[in-house]
């Protein structure tokens, strides 16, 4: 009952409340972004969602689009600007997916979309990610964050399909408010962001 029918219920009434809530916050950082990112405050991009349905995740945008002489977008590291830093490491990045969330794309509790690329290097087990919808946080973000490998990220996301439940739901809700201010597995040894997927038997 809770995952087919209360779970969604609850989630369109926690993002509207909370989008209601965070609105000052949300303008401030938007103006703010308007000046850092020359008038682009948000990051729009593909992403698959519950059954692997194609949505565009909507946050702010933390890192510029400077390019090298190739015309190729520098590593994340050189693009991710001082402010950016700032309102990812406060996790402020990801107040606009409460939009998301309110239009059914989204979960607030819930394995974190990631790439439309990675689809098809998934096995059937990392696959089983897809069978609910993705969420701001879940029990993966809680447990390491971008900090852990992808086999334990996967392990966490398919666990939480399985187990997902009101009282689960409730624990990952207060753990992800004591993370953001501990400010713990924001990325991964040596890089700015996430590690890149590329495949089981490279990841491992």
């Amino acid at each position: 009952m809770y995952k087919q029918f209360i779970k969604r219920a609850f989630d369109f009434c926690i993002a509207l409340f909370g989008l209601i809530i965070l609105f000052p916050v949300f303008l401030i950082v938007t103006v703010c972004l308007i000046f850092a990112n020359n008038g682009k405050p948000f990051f729009f991009q593909p992403r698959p969602g519950r059954n692997c349905r194609i949505f565009k995740i909507i946050k702010f945008k933390t890192m510029n689009d400077k390019k090298d002489i190739h015309g190729e977008l520098l590593p994340d590291s050189d693009r991710l600007t001082s402010f950016g830093l700032f309102i990812r490491k406060t996790s402020l990045d990801e107040i606009p997916q409460l939009i998301n969330v309110i239009k059914g794309d989204m979960s607030i509790i819930g394995p974190r979309p990631l790439l439309v690329k990675y689809l098809e290097l998934y096995d059937d087990f990392q696959k089983r990610r897809h069978e609910v919808r993705p969420g701001i946080t879940g029990w993966a973000q809680v447990n390491g964050r971008n900090a852990i490998s992808w086999k334990q990220k996967f392990n966490f996301d398919v666990w939480y399909v399985d187990n997902l439940s009101f009282g689960l739901d409730v624990k990952i809700f207060f753990l992800t408010i004591k993370k953001v201010f501990v400010r713990e597995g924001i990325s991964a040894a040596g890089q700015s962001t996430m590690e890149v997927f590329k495949g089981n038997n490279e990841n491992e």
